[in-house]
């Protein structure tokens, strides 16, 4: 059985391949993109809404209050638009892991169907944002503590996404609907904790999204090797 670390080590050096840096290049532009276009959007309602309020020269305060709206949007749900944009190119990241370590696993993949992605993107999506709005009042309790806040916000997304990146996997080499996932929860709950705590460095969280497909993908394939 792979150590988390060891399989951390080996999505590190995978970063250089081809497909992983083709990957990457698509989700990080995909995901700018869209936090572009939310600030653009936002640009557009703060000046209609401070032209309404008879404020002059709303067009300049506008696109600041866009500009840090969007900044402070980045910063809360980068992680989430990462993740649901990566859903449609997670199958190049675990074929690229596939093809160089486990080359028998590849050859019996199944591909999954567009609206499988997406639902599945959604899926995952709508679960994260409703489990973090149930964290947020207990959240903001734990203010006064100085630490607690950043643990629990990591603690319900290190369980979320452990969840996430091994089905990114482990649906496209499941048998049928009954077959029990591969990674126990507490292996699940390291991985996600580890993708977590990446996505609050920056810079690293750029990265944090493929390396967390990768990880997962070792992960995944020796533990089943050890059931079959």
């Amino acid at each position: 059985m792979i150590s988390l670390p060891r399989a951390l080590a080996l999505s590190f050096s995978q970063l250089g391949d081809p497909a992983i840096l083709k990957v990457l290049g698509k989700s990080l532009l995909i995901t700018l993109a869209i936090f572009l276009l939310l600030g653009w959007g936002l640009s557009f309602g703060f000046e209609a809404a401070l032209e309404w309020a008879g404020l002059e020269e709303g067009s300049d305060a506008g696109t600041l209050l866009a500009v840090l709206a969007t900044l402070i949007g980045a910063w809360l749900l980068f992680r989430f638009v990462a993740l649901f944009v990566l859903q449609f190119f997670a199958e190049e990241v675990v074929r690229a892991v596939e093809a160089r370590h486990y080359p028998e696993a590849a050859s019996a993949a199944r591909s999954l169907a567009f609206h499988e992605e997406m639902r599945n993107g959604v899926r995952s999506t709508l679960r994260a944002l409703l489990v973090n709005l149930v964290a947020l009042p207990f959240a903001i309790l734990l203010l006064v503590t100085g630490i607690g806040t950043a643990l629990l916000f990591w603690a319900v997304n290190a369980f979320l996404l452990g969840r996430e990146l091994q089905d990114m996997v482990w649906l496209r080499h499941r048998r049928d609907t009954a077959e029990i996932a591969p990674l126990g929860q507490g292996r699940r709950f390291l991985l996600g904790g580890a993708v977590a705590a990446l996505l609050m460095v920056p810079f690293l969280n750029l990265l944090a999204p493929v390396l967390g497909a990768a990880s997962a993908t070792h992960l995944v394939h020796r533990r089943r090797a050890t059931l079959a």
